[in-house]
């Protein structure tokens, strides 16, 4: 997860001010040199830790924070603003156009993801109610064309591509396709190189000055940490960004990229990169970051990821069976799959408050319990699955091998859902029926309570 090693840094300098009930300057400057010790093997760039822990320091040395009853807390909400502030303080949204198409060019080196990350902004757009229109300019890497034409096609949005013409001639004939059939984003995939060139660079001025792009995304791996950031300047002193989409930043460990683009650059992070799929890709917001970067959570991320990709009808469905306790395998089996919809369960658990993220990677989350889990109800009949009672040791050793899984593994599934359907019942009271809001534990360890054991 991004910010691992940072967010447990920080978290130890934390609390050993909060172990002190009154805190003097010299207490904060020495949790400060942690902090800039911290940012630094962050592969933060050196100026920007420098400037971080002094604008810190000076505001957290004041009187209203030294002679607050909960002067440590005041330390780490300042340490938040500002790591809000280092990361450009407010979500950067794309500049739209009074008049659309709005044209926005992706530029960056080769293998950074420009291509797929195109696809990805396309569907996100989409999704939101625009129609996006994916132009192939890059001509010169092979199957480049293709790959686009591939992702863009999953994604569900349309490519314009003019085979090996000139980049610019089909920039500005995609722009006017653009006009005439209604699209109102236009993104130009642009070729990338191995390093930063002027025939590179030529190219890139030439498209900008014959299509007069309003947005200018820098695409950079998150992984490359201080290289991200002095192509982010490279590009910006030569082209004029208008953002960076920061890609793999789930995999990125340290987050020095994520932390010092901005303060060098001056440009904001727009969006980010969060996995492999073409839906994994969000908006950046500072203060969501620096939140889970100080161990606080992500709650309203988390919120924004179950109102878009789980389905509202189906919960109002399933409350319903819950408040008159009639739940059965098939609503079991739909939870399952609308919970795997929001990602990695390591990812959904990293969003949530208090969570400890150095446990939470050394726990042995696995995915594949679900997949087992929804593989055993689907080896079951619609009877069984309705009317799990019926049940015996034949049947058993069927489901066993047609999901591939051990009958025990079939027992251990039989018997938590046995033990969730009588939780519900105890807290329904007497007439069966529970308080409407109220719904029982789901555990993945053991789904009713089981002490939190994994299952398979």
């Amino acid at each position: 997860m991004a910010f691992d090693g940072l967010s447990e840094k920080l978290s130890a300098a934390f609390k050993r001010l909060r172990s002190k009930g009154k805190l003097s300057e010299s207490d904060v400057k020495e949790a400060m040199r942690e902090v800039r010790l911290a940012l630094l093997e962050a592969d933060v760039n050196y100026k920007v830790a420098k400037d971080f822990t002094q604008k810190v320091t000076e505001r957290a040395v004041g009187s209203e924070v030294m002679e607050s009853l909960t002067p440590a807390q005041m330390v780490i909400k300042i340490v938040n603003e500002e790591l809000t502030e280092l990361m450009g303080g407010t979500n950067a949204r794309l500049n739209f156009p009074s008049k659309p198409p709005l044209v926005l060019m992706m530029c960056g080196l080769q293998g950074s993801g420009k291509t797929t990350h195109s696809a990805k902004l396309g569907r996100l757009l989409k999704s939101q109610g625009h129609r996006p229109l994916l132009v192939a300019c890059d001509i010169y890497r092979p199957a480049a064309i293709q790959q686009l034409e591939v992702v863009g096609n999953k994604a569900g949005v349309p490519v314009f591509q003019m085979g090996t013409e000139n980049p610019v001639k089909i920039a500005q004939a995609a722009v006017a396709h653009a006009k005439d059939h209604g699209n109102d984003v236009v993104i130009l995939d642009t070729a990338g190189r191995l390093h930063i060139d002027e025939d590179l660079m030529t190219e890139l001025k030439n498209i900008k000055n014959k299509v007069e792009p309003q947005e200018i995304l820098l695409v950079v791996d998150a992984m490359t940490g201080q290289d991200a950031v002095n192509v982010a300047k490279s590009f910006n002193d030569l082209l004029e960004i208008s953002g960076v989409i920061l890609t793999k930043l789930d995999g990125d460990t340290r987050g020095g990229a994520a932390l010092s683009v901005r303060a060098v650059t001056g440009k904001p992070i727009k969006f980010s990169g969060i996995g492999e799929k073409l839906e994994d890709l969000e908006a950046f917001h500072p203060d969501r970051m620096a939140s889970r970067i100080l161990g606080m959570g992500d709650m309203l991320s988390l919120i924004e990821d179950a109102q878009n990709k789980l389905d509202e009808k189906k919960a109002r469905e399933m409350a319903e069976k819950l408040t008159q306790n009639q739940l059965d395998l098939n609503d079991l089996l739909d939870q399952f799959q609308q919970v795997r919809k929001m990602g990695p369960l390591k990812g959904i658990l990293g969003k949530l408050p208090g969570v400890d993220q150095k446990k939470l990677d050394e726990a042995n989350v696995d995915d594949r319990i679900m997949d087992r889990m929804c593989a055993i109800i689907l080896s079951m009949t619609p009877a069984e699955r309705a009317k799990p009672s019926i049940i015996n040791p034949s049947r058993k050793r069927r489901i066993a091998a047609g999901s591939g899984m051990k009958v025990e593994d079939v027992n251990r599934l039989l018997r938590q859902f046995e033990q969730m359907q009588k939780m519900m019942k105890q807290m329904g009271g007497k007439k069966g029926k529970r308080r409407r809001g109220m719904f029982p534990p789901m555990n993945m360890g053991g789904m009713g309570g089981m002490g939190g054991r994994m299952p398979f």
